[in-house]
């Protein structure tokens, strides 16, 4: 079949067509996000790493086999076309439930929650497959239904089974950062497939209800909020780690105590390599550095965004802009979380935040977009062979 002559809805990325290159800004982007990510895991967690007798170096090793293995998996990940994860899609988000309910019953609990699946010494989040299993899915429903997506029926109800389904199953770890993000995800999802926004503001009524149901039934939800009024009013217990954070955003100042050089990573900021880890970028690098990092992650937003608004198919568009989304949302509600702007949630920072499995998985999704990439025309000059109209001739 002729690649021009293919429906835009209908294209997903056919293996028979000779398909273009990766797009280097993104690649390159996400890769100088990697690495100052791995190399800030070795600075903000070697304290930690010596309290726990496992060596300086612990977490960095594993945090790097994982960023390689990583790498490894963005390649593959974009080398199938998007045919082969629409094809997929359905089986994907079952068996991120199936996971979520094992999970429940197998899982390691820590922190009275039960998150982690364990198999010798590596842990796995279902929640971080469940993501991208979402937007796989939900861009599917919006390709099926297409300009029906304005009616209850088609544009509300199917997203809104999706929700209950995945977010139930959240809710029951008890896991509300995950939970947060999927239905930011959903309403991104929603919004450019073309539902009408009074059923965004009925949406938020009842997720607002739901939060207000959650902060009242469950104690540490309660006690998040308490922290984030006012951390310092019990800063040896509910606020402590937010009070240790922003000691350690405040010490960095402007330029920064140097590289490896912070005072909270020893043993006074909880999470220091994991959730709390931009704390020690600001510590360690100062307000100059944590602004490029974050004009680094702003970069790679607004790069996957125009790759979105090149694709040649709707079904690229959708994941393409769910991919880049989830990536925005984690970002911007770790940083919130870390300077105290919203509640104290176990949010991670992408390509920086130790985690071997979840890093794995970010790249694998960088990878998706990746291929998504190498489906876009690229811009052909053509060069018209300029003709010289005979000169008429003149009568003798």
């Amino acid at each position: 079949m002729d690649y021009e002559s293919k429906k835009l809805d209908d294209y997903s990325g056919d293996l028979s067509i000779g398909r273009g290159s990766l797009d280097i800004p993104f690649l390159l982007i996400t890769l100088l996000l990697l690495t100052i990510g791995v190399i800030m895991v070795l600075s903000a967690s070697f304290a930690r790493a010596y309290y726990a007798n496992e060596g300086a170096t612990y977490y960095f090793t594993r945090q790097l086999t994982f960023a390689l293995v990583g790498v490894a998996a963005m390649y593959i990940a974009s080398r199938f076309p998007i045919g082969f994860y629409r094809h997929f899609a359905t089986v994907i988000l079952l068996a991120s439930l199936a996971l979520l309910l094992l999970v429940l019953v197998g899982g390691e609990a820590a922190n009275g929650a039960r998150r982690w699946f364990k198999i010798g010494t590596i842990t796995f989040q279902p929640s971080e497959i469940a993501k991208i299993g979402v937007i796989l899915f939900e861009a599917q429903l919006i390709c099926r239904f297409k300009n029906r997506m304005k009616t209850f029926r088609y544009g509300v109800l199917p997203f809104a089974i999706v929700i209950v389904a995945v977010v139930g199953l959240l809710v029951l770890e008890p896991h509300l950062s995950a939970s947060v993000i999927i239905i930011g995800i959903t309403a991104v999802m929603m919004f450019v497939g073309g539902t009408r926004l009074i059923w965004f503001a009925l949406g938020g009524g009842i997720v607002a209800a739901a939060g207000f149901v959650a902060v009242k039934v469950l104690a540490y939800s309660s006690d998040r909020i308490s922290a984030w009024l006012d951390p310092f009013a019990d800063m040896s217990d509910t606020g402590f780690q937010i009070v240790q954070s922003l000691y350690s955003i405040g010490s960095g100042g402007l330029s920064g105590l140097g590289l490896g050089q912070s005072r909270q990573k020893y043993l006074y900021l909880p999470e220091e390599h994991n959730d709390f880890i931009f704390s020690i970028v600001c510590e360690e690098l100062g307000f100059i550095g944590a602004t490029l990092i974050l004009l680094l992650f702003a970069l790679l937003v607004i790069r996957g965004y125009w790759l979105a608004l090149h694709c040649r198919d709707r079904y690229s568009f959708l994941v393409c802009v769910g991919v880049t989304s989830l990536l925005a949302i984690q970002v911007i509600l770790n940083v919130a979380v870390v300077t105290n702007l919203v509640p104290c949630t176990g949010i991670s920072l992408p390509f920086f935040s130790y985690g071997g499995t979840a890093l794995l998985l970010q790249l694998s999704e960088m990878g998706i977009i990746l291929s998504i990439s190498r489906d876009i025309p690229e811009k052909k000059i053509i060069r018209e062979k300029r003709v010289v109209p005979p000169r008429p001739s003149t009568a003798e």
